[in-house]
Parts: C-alpha cells; structure tokens; sequence
C-alpha cells in the first residue's frame, strides 16, 4: 500500500514540474488540428476521386 501512496505523490510532484500551455495556445494549436485535419481530408478525397475516375477509364 506504501508503494502505491508513494507513486501516486511522486506523480503529483512531477506534474507540478510539467509547463503546461496557456489558454491561447491551446485554441491556436486545436485550430491548426482541425484546419489541417479538413485539408489533409479534401486532398485525399480529390485524389480518391480522380483515381477513382482514372481506373474507369481503363477498365
């Protein structure tokens, strides 16, 4: 029971050290997530497509 109590204190004491981020960039990092997440997506799809349409063409 002493180990447990002593990792769960030692937990704390570290994140105690950890920098966390600030507000602002913690929406300016999720904004960049979610614009390159829907770019990332858009290409995929466009590529899809296009191959999509290529392999009709042949067969």
């Amino acid at each position: 029971m002493k180990k447990i109590a002593r990792y769960f204190k030692e937990c704390w004491l570290e994140l105690k050290k950890v920098s966390w981020p600030s507000r602002a960039v913690v929406i300016h990092s999720t904004w960049v997530v979610i614009v390159s997440t829907i770019v990332f997506a858009v290409v995929l799809g466009l590529v899809d497509t296009i191959l999509g349409l290529c392999l009709d063409l042949i067969f």
